[in-house]
């Protein structure tokens, strides 16, 4: 069996910590939103402007006529323009996190700076009748980008927006004082400034539309103190999500239990038995944090991340694993359960896929037991009678499918035996088209040993130790502590070293990170009732 060093473990609370919800991580939240949107609105800026000026000289360098007396004056203003601008979006924009009263004040300098710049543009190139019409058309899709671009309420993008074009009403008086345009002065003035307050009541208007979206979101989704990143994972009973502690910042998997796929009436077992698992403390059970329901009813808990892989996917994935693997992998889960059932805890649904291998600190391959009590149904439909089973129909004891009333802590190491030849062999013990199949052939089947199962060789007392766990009669299965005993005492294979280890989840977690920067989901957070959980604790 590999050996790893060995690291201190803190230890864990004997109850969840309930700490009031705050919202600076809202607060933190909003500001690297707006400076990753003020990224995105310099970027188009920048490369919108730049493709401008290259457009006009080449425009110009065709047609020599076109080009205004003051052009190389308007390409000054606009250099300079572009210059601040890249100053700012490189510079400070990328490179560091700015307050929020830093990021407001660049959102107003653009606009305000875009407004000047744009303006004088289109008094300059006076004598040349389209420009002014273009830096004005140009001006009001720089302002529509920003609100769709940037968030902001409906209120500040207003005045954002009249910082944006205010510039033009001067300009326009400028321009009619020379006489020579195509309208009178009064009605080239009052144009421009009806031009500029439809165009900031349209962002104003399209801002608050997004806006109001994203904080209703952010209202539907908001589960006490826990941030949600993405989705992890999700099964027949609920979803999974990667979540952040609002004040801890650690990283937390929050588990949503949904009315509609469980049923009403398993949610209050459920809580109960999570109360149960909160209090176990072994370092192969997933430690869980806090547990409670949203005010819809979603039943949801928090536990710590593992960020491993579970071993229904790892089989599936990388195939029949080492011996010396299985074994390391099948001591921890016993030790976890031994706890459970000094505890009068009864697992009731071990699986591959409740079973995560992870790191923590310097060890590798570490097992943590997940999902303690939260058991799906089986219900099994003879034509005569209707039964309801607890459990995986692939994992189930028989004495879960024969007597489920008497079901005791023996019928997880029956599950056990199940798992640990799954990873022997990479096949299931037993195989049928329905459950009720498989429910059969675990009450009345005697398995195949592991070694004749697979190539791989499995010692003979290997052998006996599953078959033993995969016994049809309870009492002949060993506990949890004799097992882990028992697979101790079998003298390693030497096929899974710790520097095989080490490489194959150096590789593990490259795949992982490649995985993650490929997929991308929003952040999401949602509420739950203070005082239900409240009622929840003095249960």
């Amino acid at each position: 069996m590999m050996k790893a060093k060995q690291v201190a473990r803190p230890s864990r609370a004997r109850a969840a910590v309930r700490v009031p919800w705050r919202a600076a991580s809202n607060e933190e939240e909003a500001r690297a939103y707006l400076q990753s949107r003020l990224v995105v609105f310099s970027s188009l800026m920048f490369w919108s402007f730049t493709a401008l000026l290259a457009f006009l000289t080449l425009l110009y360098r065709l047609y020599p006529a076109l080009e205004p007396a003051n052009n190389d004056t308007i390409f000054a203003f606009a250099g300079c323009g572009l210059v601040i601008l890249a100053v700012i979006w490189r510079r400070y924009l990328v490179r560091r996190p700015l307050a929020m009263p830093l990021l407001n004040g660049i959102d107003a300098f653009y606009a305000g700076g875009t407004g000047v710049i744009l303006a004088a543009a289109s008094y300059l190139s006076v004598d040349f009748r389209p420009a002014p019409y273009a830096c004005v058309l140009y001006g009001c899709f720089m302002v529509l980008t920003r609100a769709t671009v940037v968030p902001s309420s409906g209120p500040r993008t207003a005045v954002v927006s009249g910082l944006a074009m205010a510039p033009y009403v001067p300009a326009a008086a400028l321009i009619a004082t020379q006489g020579e345009f195509d309208l009178p002065a009064t009605a080239l003035v009052c144009a421009v400034f009806l031009i500029g307050l439809v165009v900031a009541a349209l962002a104003a208007a399209g801002s608050q539309t997004t806006y109001g979206l994203r904080k209703h979101v952010t209202a539907a989704m908001q589960l006490g103190q826990y941030t949600l990143d993405r989705k992890i994972g999700e099964g027949g009973m609920g979803v999974v999500y990667h979540a952040r502690h609002a004040l801890l910042r650690r990283p937390t998997a929050i588990k949503l239990l949904l009315p509609e796929r469980v049923g009403a009436g398993m949610l209050d077992r459920f809580e109960r038995e999570v109360q149960h698992m909160s209090q176990l403390t072994h370092p192969n059970t997933v430690a869980v944090f806090d547990y409670g329901r949203s005010p819809d009813g979603i039943f949801y808990y928090a536990m710590e991340y593992l960020g491993g892989v579970d071993l229904e996917r790892l089989v599936h994935t990388h195939g029949a694993q080492p011996v010396d693997r299985v074994i390391n992998i099948l001591v921890q889960v016993c030790g976890a359960l031994h706890e459970a059932h000094t505890s009068k805890i009864i697992h009731r649904d071990i699986k591959p896929a409740n079973i995560i291998l992870c790191e923590r600190g310097a060890m590798v391959d570490v097992a943590k037991v997940v999902d303690f009590g939260l058991v799906k149904e089986i219900t099994t439909d003879t034509g005569t009678s209707t039964q309801v089973i607890l459990g995986t129909p692939s994992y189930v004891a028989p004495e879960a499918i024969t007597d489920p009333e008497q079901l005791g802590s023996a019928a997880d190491l029956y599950a056990l035996g199940l798992v640990g030849y799954f990873l022997l062999t990479g096949k299931r013990v037993f195989e049928g088209k329905t459950a009720i199949d498989i429910c059969i052939q675990h009450v009345r089947s005697v398995p195949v040993p592991p070694s004749q199962a697979t190539a791989t060789h499995v010692s003979s007392i290997l052998d006996d130790v599953i078959m033993r766990c995969l016994s049809k009669i309870p009492t002949e299965r060993p506990s949890a502590a004799a097992l882990a005993a028992q697979l101790r005492a079998i003298a390693p294979a030497g096929d899974w070293p710790e520097a095989e280890a080490t490489a194959w989840w150096a590789a593990f977690h490259a795949r992982e990170e490649a995985t993650q920067a490929a997929s991308s989901n929003p952040t999401m957070t949602i509420t739950v009732d203070v005082g239900d959980r409240g009622k929840l604790l003095e249960r």
